[in-house]
């Protein structure tokens, strides 16, 4: 059977900060710059999240593009649109995750990747900033 992949993109705005507890405010500064401010600071984000499989060969799909949607609307959109990732998403808690592209985009595949069918891999999950940075994910450690 032939493969592909299919890709779709969502946005979804959210504010953040990086900080670690365990260090001083001036040490936070000092390794993250501006983004260890205490006001936080948003970004309108985009993700780009890539499925791979099989062809099939009565719908030509790889995987349905309205499962897919839902998918991304409970596990990205829902969870994230207009948050404080800080202090709404608990795994990104005081001394817990710290929301970087990296670990947006880490977070993203595992909560994605629990919710596709066996048919279908998730291949990459990309989070951009902005239209200079982005973050992606493959899986694994």
């Amino acid at each position: 059977m032939p493969k592909a992949s299919l890709t779709r993109r969502v946005t979804f705005a959210a504010a953040h900060r990086y900080r670690r507890p365990d260090w001083t405010q001036e040490q936070n500064e000092k390794v993250f710059g501006l983004c260890a401010r205490e006001s936080y600071h948003g970004h309108t984000y985009s993700c780009d999240v890539t499925v791979t499989g099989e062809i099939d060969p009565t719908t030509g799909f790889v995987f349905d593009l309205g499962d897919l949607d839902r998918v991304l609307l409970a596990e990205v959109t829902d969870r994230l649109d207009h948050r404080n990732i800080n202090t709404d998403v608990p795994e990104f808690g005081d001394g817990l995750l710290i929301p970087t592209g990296e670990n947006l985009a880490r977070f993203i595949y595992e909560k994605i990747s629990v919710q596709l069918p066996p048919t279908v891999s998730l291949a990459a999950v990309t989070v951009h900033e902005d239209e200079t940075l982005s973050a992606s994910f493959q899986g694994g450690k």
